[in-house]
């Protein structure tokens, strides 16, 4: 599948019925998704391989990585976010096991090859994506997130000893107005997409 192909099929996922402000969920843009896993798949860290989707709210990323060859584990906390997740999962036909668990806990049970995440940047709870880093590093060897532009100092520190970056993409990350302290009709936030390779 060509990363136009998937783009376009992508944009038939549906987003969140009641999204929380306090846990930023925010439905990962089409464009975006498509091209980080696009992306990661170019590397061989998609297809036939288990990918791991952490916070996978309505489905965006795993349904991508399913559509590119993946076995597919998606995890969230929120039962009403994996509701609609399933239903999107069933209308792209595709085989997605979904476990709901809070990210916080200390040991998922889980082991894959590859962890893609969008995690949340931090904005309503300072720190919130420490715990999907820390997470992605315990069941992956590689991961791919979306991360707040200007982060990639933070998250060099943070994961030293554990984990090297090995690419960082610009990308932007456009946010619809859907809580009542939004201001404008979308924003566009500058973002990186990280490739992490673990040193453990």
């Amino acid at each position: 599948m060509k990363l136009r192909q998937l783009e376009m099929q992508l944009q038939k996922v549906r987003g969140f019925s009641h999204p929380s402000a306090e846990a930023e969920q925010y439905m990962t843009p089409a464009p975006l998704a498509a091209r980080m896993l696009f992306h990661a798949a170019m590397n061989g860290d998609i297809a036939g391989v288990r990918v791991c989707d952490l916070g996978c709210g309505t489905g965006m990323l795993s349904i991508a990585a399913a559509l590119l060859g993946a076995d597919v584990i998606a995890v969230d906390f929120d039962p009403g976010a994996l509701a609609v997740a399933r239903e999107n999962a069933e209308l792209f036909d595709v085989d997605i096991t979904f476990i709901e668990a809070c990210i916080n806990d200390a040991d998922l049970g889980i082991a894959a090859n590859t962890v893609v995440m969008n995690p949340p940047f931090g904005a309503q709870k300072e720190h919130a994506d420490r715990p999907f880093i820390d997470t992605a590093l315990q069941i992956a060897p590689v991961s791919y997130a979306i991360l707040n532009a200007g982060s990639i100092p933070f998250v060099a520190s943070y994961v030293r000893g554990r984990a090297e970056i090995a690419e960082k993409i610009s990308a932007q990350l456009k946010i619809p107005r859907q809580f009542a302290f939004h201001t404008r009709e979308s924003l566009e936030i500058p973002v990186e997409i990280v490739h992490l390779e673990r040193t453990l």
